[in-house]
């Protein structure tokens, strides 16, 4: 038996760290029962409100989807409460049992369920151009915001004031995290089956290091096969019924519509990577971003939490796009603007083509390189949409789809734990020993480096955050506010 005991930098664990990193803000899955117990209070709203108007306006379905895109913050839960005040109790345009219906599908989608629930309906009320609108408006003002915040992050990193800003930001996406695990296990661990899964997963991520696609797929099969045999231990995450007076038309479930879609997106999709790789080769950053951002848009079923492990690892250890530590700023930046916290990609996406700009400008890298993830990350999120929406009642009414989503949501649950923990551990302690016994991985942080002031914000934000129930954007920035007045005070 192997014994090897290294000494890293925080900062360094960043490959342990980014198999922690993985969601549940936001998990699609995660979001998905936040959003199904929302469900109910909805449910109980839906009584009192009267049938969708028949037609829209095409102006004024605009401007009501550039009001949710701007309103999109706290993550899907909020968002999909957002677009279900505005869409089914103001404006009326979508009945109550469509909205649930639409959202349902969503939820066995990977991807932002949130941005995917907007193109849905968007596609409802004006059919391909509705969806493209309501899909691309959901991510623009996330978009800007983190570009703007790349391009100063990027040309300011050494400046104090950033280094300040998010001193005091980390111990608050730390507590973020951890709410997660609790909110997401109330609503997912609703027997010993499904607390047994979520611990083999944070056995098998924590201490095995197994990777997370991995983990979802075993946990796909065990739900759809444990389906069969104990359907009422692993039907936990079920849908609602649906109305079958649908409100709104839709295209019937052509074979032929389905692969005439198939093949647009799919040409959008990889188009551009076959014309990096003529013009730059594989080995090129451009090439690079293209191609791992198009595989973890398939991979990130249970919210943005659940795939970040896996992102940050390949951006620190395998590409070098990132230095250790610096997918929490991402993630930093992501929880505080609008829009998908998925869209945190965007950031390695940029710091990845400005550290490797070959022979680009870094800037003018950074911002190709931030446009092509943001591309190739939500390209197939409408194409699941466009071409997936005429089955959806097919797909809903399948139960052991419904228990394989079930099991891959506990599992998820074990996963944000593992991430709260390194979240944890890499926040308050400056330096972690890793040591590996045969194929168990063990964190043993140094307590001489422990960060007081860090631990301190810490507890501060998950007092906020638990005990008063303070919104997720006040208790960041109120924890960021203390954090550089005391950077900047004592001249760390």
């Amino acid at each position: 038996m192997k014994i090897h005991i290294g000494n890293i930098r925080s900062s360094h664990s960043i490959q342990e760290s980014s198999h922690s990193i993985q969601e549940s803000s936001h998990s699609i899955q995660e979001t998905s029962h936040s959003i199904q117990e929302s469900s109910h209070s909805i449910q109980e709203t839906s009584h009192s409100i009267q049938a969708p108007s028949p037609a829209v306006a095409w102006y004024e379905a605009f401007w009501v989807w550039v009001r949710v895109a701007l309103c999109s913050f706290g993550g899907p839960a909020g968002q999909i409460a957002v677009m279900h005040k505005i869409l089914v109790e103001e404006k009326r345009w979508v009945s109550e049992s469509r909205f649930l219906h639409a959202l349902n599908y969503c939820m066995l989608l990977p991807g932002p369920e949130a941005q995917q629930l907007a193109t849905y309906i968007g596609w409802l009320l004006h059919k391909t151009k509705g969806g493209l609108v309501a899909g691309t408006l959901f991510i623009l003002p996330g978009f800007l915001s983190i570009l703007l915040l790349s391009v100063l992050y990027a040309g300011f990193q050494e400046a104090l004031w950033v280094q300040a800003l998010f001193f005091g930001l980390k111990p608050a996406v730390m507590a973020v995290v951890a709410e997660a695990v609790f909110r997401i296990g109330r609503r997912v661990l609703k027997n010993e089956v499904m607390v047994g899964l979520a611990a083999l997963s944070f056995v098998a991520i924590f201490f095995l290091n197994l990777p997370f696609p991995v983990i979802v797929l075993a946990a796909g099969l065990i739900g759809y096969w444990g389906g069969r045999l104990w359907l009422d231990k692993f039907y936990v995450v079920k849908g609602h019924t649906v109305d079958e007076a649908l409100d709104h038309s839709t295209h019937p479930p052509s074979l032929a519509r389905t692969f005439r879609i198939l093949g647009l997106g799919l040409a959008l999709w990889f188009g551009p990577l076959l014309l990096l790789f003529s013009v730059f080769g594989s080995d090129h950053v451009f090439f690079d971003i293209g191609t791992f951002f198009s595989q973890a848009a398939v991979v990130t079923f249970g919210g943005a939490y659940a795939v970040l492990a896996y992102l940050a690892q390949q951006a620190v250890d395998v590409y070098g796009w990132l230095r250790p530590g610096e997918m929490l700023d991402g993630l930093g930046m992501a929880e505080t603007t609008p829009g998908p916290l998925i869209q945190v990609v965007q950031f390695v996406g940029f710091m990845g083509a400005y550290r490797f700009a070959s022979g680009f400008d870094p800037m003018t890298a950074g911002v190709l390189g931030a446009i092509l993830t943001t591309w190739v990350t939500f390209i197939p999120c409408f194409l699941w949409i466009f071409m997936g929406a005429p089955y959806i009642e097919y797909l809903r009414g399948n139960q052991l789809l419904t228990t394989g989503l079930s099991a891959i949501t506990a599992a998820v649950v074990g996963v944000v734990l593992n991430l709260a923990i390194w979240f944890s551990l890499h926040t308050v302690f400056e330096v972690v020993n890793t040591m590996t016994v045969g194929p168990i991985r063990l964190y043993l942080p140094q307590w001489d480096s422990l960060n007081v002031p860090a631990l301190l914000i810490a507890i501060g934000a998950c007092i906020a955050l638990f005990r008063f129930r303070v919104g997720m954007l006040l208790t960041l920035g109120g924890s960021a506010l203390v954090g550089s007045l005391y950077y900047l005070s004592v001249g760390i």
